[in-house]
């Protein structure tokens, strides 16, 4: 594949997985190429941290081969931007000057490994297959919780107010005490609740609402 600056064009969710690879060295860069091209993966190699920092964000599961030490703008300062701008490609450093401090600051920063010079084959091909997978659940998680969030904004105010009591383990009686509402009005709006989450059991509607940080204030399950 040719190195290149410029963005490539948006990649569709089911797209294959893409490998980013920011290396100074044209050598380096031309050797992973081949490596990862090699076994079936898409690259895009660039030379600078801002060549890749004007690309598209990739909409598939994607992960990031980076040099550590890069002129200008350095891989861990890279690390940096790319949080910042609340982008999570997983990211597997490289470099031929490790050391410990740097290391350690990669890693708490959420690097996914940290290999030095020269590179066994294999070893950069399980950092960036383990890579793209944690990439993948985390794209997938996403897609999940954006679809529970659209469905409880479809929800009524009163709808919320019951959801959050009966995912704490009040019983309907419980909760039309605290709300003040008949019995039976409880089971209206839970059978409500139901159809619109999407949920068939109460104990899948409490793992949907865990899943979006849904719960009551400690003062309201109090009986």
């Amino acid at each position: 594949m040719t190195e290149r600056a410029r963005p490539s064009p948006p990649q569709e969710d089911g797209d294959e997985p893409i490998v980013f690879v920011v290396d100074d060295d044209a050598s380096m860069r031309r050797a992973l190429t081949n490596l990862f091209e090699s076994v079936g993966l898409k690259v895009e190699a660039f030379g600078s941290a801002p060549q890749l920092l004007q690309a598209k964000p990739p909409e598939v599961p994607s992960c990031l081969v980076l040099d550590i030490r890069l002129p200008g703008v350095s891989g861990l300062d890279l690390q940096a931007d790319l949080a910042k701008a609340n982008i999570h490609t997983p990211i597997i450093f490289i470099t031929g000057h490790g050391d410990i401090p740097m290391t350690v600051r990669a890693m708490k920063s959420g690097a996914i490994d940290f290999l030095t010079k020269p590179v066994r084959d294999q070893d950069i091909l399980d950092a960036v297959q383990a890579a793209i997978e944690r990439d993948r659940k985390r794209r997938d998680l996403n897609r999940t919780v954006s679809t529970l969030r659209s469905r409880f904004e479809s929800l009524s105010s009163r709808e919320r107010d019951v959801l959050s009591l009966v995912t704490s383990g009040l019983m309907n009686k419980q909760v039309a005490a605290k709300l003040g509402l008949a019995e039976i009005t409880v089971k209206i709006y839970r059978g409500q609740i139901m159809r619109k989450m999407g949920a068939k059991s109460l104990a899948e509607l409490v793992r949907m609402s865990e899943a979006l940080g849904i719960g009551p204030n400690k003062s309201d399950v109090q009986t």
